[in-house]
């Protein structure tokens, strides 16, 4: 298999990134499904029911499933074919950078080349239940800063979230890549929010002079609203709603278009009046600083306090579909109700 670093970071990738992305989810996780082995299946595939769909993270550890270390070259063109339907263009080229983040830490803390905590090789796909057009079943790409869990019904995702970013370095301090940032536009759209507001405006904002140490949602099953809950976007004047809603895309179009479109119909069907944003912390790069937009079915945390402020985690919640607990809920009903 060639080295999945060179795939991160060839410019052929850009050819990757643009192809078109399909609407047959089911079909492409079938497609992955049917070129592994017995033995690797059993690995991979849970039931839908199984609590390890709900056993997320994004730190360094064990995780089931397959790790790409695992898969030939044709499963691995077959995985990333999934990810792609599953994700946007922005959002496909995100996770990716992230996974190849670790290739970068390796030479930050000094690891040997032959390193195995930091491996951009090290992470894992999970499926739940079997792919189908009928019937609801999911799926999870996991690893160091990544956590993306999708679930399906009637082959459209209606769930994709926890979904978890993380970026370290937030700023790569040295080598070829010097400067670069995953996830700049989290931090600079948020920033000049922050700065656009007037001092009374940030009196409300600001919840804490300190920075919290991590999103305060961790990985919990399931989310719960945050408070306080800061500034709501009815009381920003129209240049501040502008640049919140081009934070709030930032976030929402990661996901592959019909979800995105599906998410943020729902959010603003919640009231875009409701919507809030809260800091914590420093109001200028460099230091530790926390944020949050919340809604009434919505919540987005991003952080950045470790390693001296160069370490980012954030995470998309809905706080009542996580899962596609609801969606699934109604599904059963209506299935119940048919027999």
């Amino acid at each position: 298999m060639r080295v999945l670093i060179l795939f991160l970071f060839s410019l052929n990738l850009a050819g990757h990134i643009c192809s078109a992305q399909s609407g047959d989810v089911s079909g492409m996780a079938n497609t992955f499904l049917n070129l592994l082995s017995d033995d690797v299946k059993t690995q991979i595939q849970f039931k839908f029911d199984d609590a390890e769909r709900f056993n997320w993270h994004y730190v360094p550890r064990f995780r089931s499933g397959v790790s790409i270390h695992d898969l030939t070259q044709a499963q691995f063109d077959a995985a990333i074919n999934l990810l792609k339907s599953s994700l946007s263009v922005q959002g496909f080229r995100k996770a990716t950078d992230v996974m190849a983040l670790e290739s970068v830490l390796r030479e930050v803390e000094n690891r040997p080349a032959d390193d195995t905590y930091r491996d951009p090789k090290k992470y894992y796909f999970s499926i739940f239940g079997t792919p189908s057009k009928e019937k609801p079943w999911g799926w999870r790409l996991e690893g160091h800063h990544i956590s993306l869990n999708f679930s399906a019904v009637d082959n459209k995702l209606q769930s994709s979230t926890p979904s978890f970013f993380g970026s370290n370095p937030a700023t790569i301090p040295s080598g070829k890549r010097k400067g670069e940032q995953i996830l700049k536009d989290e931090s600079a759209l948020a920033f000049s929010l922050l700065n656009s507001f007037s001092s009374e405006q940030q009196r409300i904002v600001v919840i804490s002079e300190d920075a919290y140490p991590d999103i305060l949602s961790e990985n919990k099953r399931k989310a719960t609203p945050l408070t306080p809950k800061g500034l709501t976007y009815a009381e920003m004047n129209e240049q501040q709603k502008r640049i919140f809603l081009s934070l709030l895309d930032v976030y929402v179009k990661n996901y592959e278009l019909g979800f995105s479109t599906t998410l943020m119909k729902k959010i603003k069907d919640a009231g875009m009046e409701n919507l809030s944003f809260a800091w914590a912390g420093s109001l200028r790069p460099g230091k530790g600083h926390y944020y949050r937009i919340q809604g009434p079915m919505l919540l987005i945390e991003f952080d950045n306090t470790q390693n001296n402020a160069n370490h980012i985690h954030s995470v998309v919640r809905d706080l009542t579909n996580d899962f596609a607990e609801d969606v699934l809920k109604e599904h059963y009903e209506k299935e119940h109700s048919k027999n």
